[in-house]
Formats: structure tokens, sequence, C-alpha cells
């Protein structure tokens, strides 16, 4: 029995600045670039291929996050070109400026779901929500004044956050091999954050790209979305984290989308693991009484939810509440305003 005591382990107490970097290893260098909301920054990390450079990640579309980029770009990049930008997967925060390097003749990797479903948001310019929405909204629990806003205002709109995604991309799927920044990486894919998520894994050494598949501190969102109003998106991360748990070393030092780089990564995929298996336990019991998903968030997160976050809140507990009724833990009734009623089985 190894009696070594494992913990998350982060040797860089700072980030860097926007426009600055640091280099966490030989060729890597970390990147800080801002984002509109609670969670107000992403990283970006830049490959070093000697005359161009590979970005793992891009920011997402907005005048500051560019701006940033571009000062990145002049000052600790060198000025040499982006020559390929790998993307993890296809939330804005990620894949928002991917289109602006295209424009430039970066070549552009990522999965091919993170692509098709990218370009399809990003065509999927809404100015008033859609009947589907709005019902899966409604069958998600959402409050009156919720469903009252929701109606007259635009929704949120892929288009607006990220540069335009021209026609063409190069596939990665799991297990094929790169070369980037003088080192060989292995792509292995998860699921559940969002569909077909690339990490990267080095063979040369134990560096590994996570973007929001392996993230420290805090969980990424698991969200039912009206896109796909049956998924299971809690299965799916489970199923990933367990799958990396045989490839995980304490010696692997983790480059996250969001936080600090660390060391740790077998306690952490413990973590978010237990992090839902825990909700889904507290759920169950709350649902002794019948209860909406927009009814659940204290059991599941364990604290208030206010305004700005309640949309992210809203999915995530409606997944959770899915989950529990898709593995046969909770049963699920349809009340008379559209509302799904779960229940304690």
């Amino acid at each position: 029995m190894d009696a070594t005591p494992r913990s998350i382990r982060y040797p860089h107490d700072e980030p860097p600045r926007p426009g600055e970097a640091i280099e966490v290893a030989e060729g890597v260098l970390w990147l800080r670039l801002p984002l509109p909301m609670a969670l107000d920054h992403v990283n970006v990390f830049a490959l070093d291929d000697g005359d161009s450079w590979t970005l793992i990640d891009t920011a997402i579309g907005t005048p500051r996050a560019k701006a940033a980029m571009e000062a990145a770009l002049a000052g600790p990049l060198g000025g040499k070109p982006v020559r390929r930008v790998l993307v993890t997967h296809h939330h804005p925060d990620h894949i928002g400026l991917a289109g602006w390097f295209m424009e430039q003749r970066a070549e552009l990797l990522t999965t091919r779901t993170a692509y098709l479903m990218a370009r399809m948001l990003a065509l999927d310019v809404q100015e008033r929500p859609v009947p589907e929405a709005l019902a899966f909204y409604r069958s998600a629990g959402a409050s009156p004044k919720v469903m009252e806003q929701r109606a007259r205002e635009r929704p949120f709109n892929f288009a607006d956050v990220i540069a335009p995604l021209p026609l063409g991309f190069t596939r990665i799927q799991d297990g094929d091999r790169l070369l980037m920044g003088g080192r060989n990486w292995t792509v292995r894919v998860g699921h559940g954050h969002a569909p077909e998520h690339a990490t990267l894994w080095s063979e040369d050494d134990a560096l590994v790209l996570g973007g929001d598949q392996l993230l420290p501190s805090i969980s990424p969102n698991l969200g039912v979305y009206p896109t796909e109003p049956e998924a299971d998106p809690v299965a799916d991360w489970l199923a990933s984290c367990r799958a990396f748990q045989p490839l995980a070393r304490e010696d692997h030092f983790v480059l996250p989308g969001h936080k600090l780089p660390f060391y740790g990564l077998p306690t952490r995929l413990e973590q978010l693991i237990e992090n839902h298996v825990s909700a889904l336990d507290r759920l169950e019991a709350f649902l002794a009484t019948p209860a909406t998903a927009g009814d659940t968030f204290l059991p599941i997160f364990k604290r208030e939810i206010g305004p700005g976050e309640y949309g992210l809140a809203l999915v995530e507990a409606f997944a959770h509440c899915q989950h529990l009724w898709k593995v046969g833990r909770a049963t699920r009734t349809r009340r008379e305003d559209g509302a799904f009623l779960y229940a304690q089985k």
C-alpha cells in the first residue's frame, strides 16, 4: 500500500497577466486571457514549433480578449506566426478566436463534433428564443419570472462571441498522435462537459493539456441543453473520468483550461468523480418530496444560486435529475405546466 500523501500541488502561485506569458515547460508558454463572466479568464498554451507556434485554445472572441492576444503575439510570442490552432472543445471561450487565426492561414485542429457544434451554433442566430427552447426551460422548472424574461430577450448567440469559422478543419480523434512543440502527444477524448473534448498527453515527458476536462479546484459545468434535451452528461462525465484514471500519474503536470497548472491528477480525478457522486446522493435524498430541477439547487450545489449563475445552475440541476431518472433512481412525471417532476424511487 502506498503511504505517500497525495494532494493537488501548484508550482505557480500567480498566473501571467494579459499579454504576458510564463514558460511552464521547455517550449511551452502559458497565456491567460480575459472572459466577460464570473469565471473571468481562460488559459491558452503556446507550443514552440521553431519558426511558428501551435496554440492550444484561443479565448473568447471579444475585443478585450483579442487585444490581449495581439499583445501576446507581439510580445512573448516574438512576432512568430501561429500556424496551427488546436481547440479542445467547442465552447466559445476556447474556440472564439480560432476563425480569426484561420483568416491568417492558421490550420484548425479539433474533433469533428467540436467543429460541427461550433459551426452549427454560430450559424443559428436567433433574435428571440425558439418555441423548443422555451419548452425545454419550462420542462426544467424554470421560475415564471425567468421564463417571462427569457421569452422577451435576445438569447445568447455563439455568433456574438466568436469570430466567423471558415469552412474546413483537420479532424483529431481518440488515439491520434501529434507532433507539437517538439513533443509527441496522444489525443485522449472525454465527454460530459462538452461532447468529444480533446485532451493531449505527452509521450516524451509528463505534460498533459487538460482543457476543461481536467481542471483543479472547480468542476466544469455538466449541462443539458435544448439541442439535446434527453442527454445524460453526468453519465458521460463519470465514464470519462474513470477511463482517465488508469492513465493518470502523480508526476503528470496538467495544463488546464482554467485556474492554475497542477500536479496530483490521480487525486483530482477521484475528487471530480466524488463531487458528482455525492451530489447525486444528496439529490436522491431530497427527492423524497417530488421536485423540479429548478427546485434542487441547494442539495446539488450546497449554496444559494444568484441571478448571474441561474442559467448554468438550471441546466446542471436538470442533468443530475435526468441522470437519476435514467439510471432508475428516480421517477419522472410531467406537471400540468410542462415541468418535469422528479421523485425518489
